[in-house]
């Protein structure tokens, strides 16, 4: 998808504009919080850009344009295209405010295969010596910059939409504004369920995790962002209806994904510790099918050993054994061909741009089939 390499530059273009610019408004403040953006910088030097991509083939199946090929030639760029690629790049100012605020509540080491932001202002505290506790240094740091880039992603949003129509920019902003309120939602869920799952009804468990994984994750890495684009392009009821249609399962069986690799995913892909969900204790729907299969006795066991944060190795490779030999990966990775192929049947013979609806089904084997 060549498309998709000029698309990603062009969103790390918008963003490292963005960004140059504020760290002039920090230094002129003061020096010391040029910390500040160089640890939000490093955050948002790269990725896969999903949200943005999402965002963008959103847009473009619904704005009538008839080559995709056609958009990166001088003489036919859409007036449109600036204003949607920079609210497509507010999506990732925001999904790293997310990661700053979930690292600091999970207390993630890494990210990305870097310190996380907290621990990189705990460095700075320790390197300098400072006088007080550096984790609390650190995390009230991360914190901050987690508000920041927050605000952020809505002054970058809102700088987009100013480029755009009134109607589609008023639409698009409600989509931004719901997918905020249903993110934070999920993220307390998440961290409620860690804590209180024992007081619930042990059959209530894959619900409750299933409502985790959507309103934390898979509304808005994929429905929330396709929604947004097609916002930004004037959709039609039945052309938004559709991108949902296809968004919502798609951006299930990405999170299922994601809960997978939390637990196998290899560390020099991941960029994060083996078993890392383990250690922080996720009731993921993997958790929640195991517990369904595995006897009192093996239950009591899980229980005991997960959300240890001095897991060792061998402890947790005695975890991923059982939750593999008790069928729930498996089980999970038929949950995912099954919401890839609901989500694929969604768009298919849709009202939708057919270069772009050929684009958002090579995005959904890309993020249901990803190793990191």
């Amino acid at each position: 998808m060549p498309e998709s390499n000029q698309l990603v530059d062009l969103v790390q273009q918008k963003i490292d504009e963005f960004l140059a610019e504020k760290r002039s408004e920090l230094v002129a403040i003061a020096p010391e919080l040029a910390a500040i953006s160089d640890v939000g910088e490093n955050l948002l030097s790269g990725g896969k850009r999903f949200r943005a991509l999402f965002c963008y083939w959103g847009w473009q199946s619904v704005a009538g344009i008839p080559a995709a090929d056609d958009l990166f030639n001088d003489e036919s760029v859409s007036s449109e295209l600036p204003g949607v690629l920079m609210s497509a790049s507010a999506l990732e100012l925001f999904h790293a405010a997310a990661l700053v605020h979930d690292d600091i509540m999970d207390q993630s080491d890494t990210r990305r295969g870097a310190p996380a932001a907290h621990r990189r202002f705990e460095q700075m505290h320790l390197d300098g010596d400072w006088a007080g506790s550096a984790r609390a240094y650190g995390e009230s740091s991360a914190l901050l910059l987690g508000d920041l880039l927050l605000g952020w992603s809505d002054e970058l949003l809102g700088r987009g939409l100013a480029l755009l129509p009134r109607p589609s920019a008023l639409a698009a902003r409600r989509e931004f504004m719901t997918m905020r309120t249903e993110v934070m939602a999920g993220q307390f869920l998440d961290i409620h369920d860690e804590s209180a799952w024992a007081s619930y009804p042990e059959p209530d468990a894959l619900e409750r995790a299933q409502r985790v994984l959507i309103y934390k994750s898979a509304k808005y890495s994929v429905e929330a962002p396709l929604a947004l684009g097609a916002s930004l392009g004037a959709g039609t009821d039945e052309q938004i209806g559709a991108l949902r249609a296809f968004g919502l399962p798609l951006g299930i069986a990405f999170q299922l994904r994601d809960d997978i690799l939390g637990v196998f995913g290899d560390p020099k892909l991941t960029g994060k510790p083996a078993g890392d969900d383990l250690r922080e204790g996720k009731r993921t729907a993997i958790i929640a099918i195991a517990r369904q299969k595995l006897s009192a006795s093996a239950n009591s066991i899980l229980d005991e050993l997960l959300g240890d944060p001095d897991l060792t190795a061998e402890q947790v490779d005695m975890i991923r054994s059982t939750l593999h030999d008790s069928g729930a990966i498996a089980q999970i990775e038929r949950v995912i061909a099954r919401n890839l192929e609901k989500a694929c049947e969604a768009i298919d013979n849709s009202v939708l741009a057919p270069s772009a609806r050929t684009h958002l089904l090579e995005l959904a084997q890309a993020a249901t089939t990803r190793t990191s």
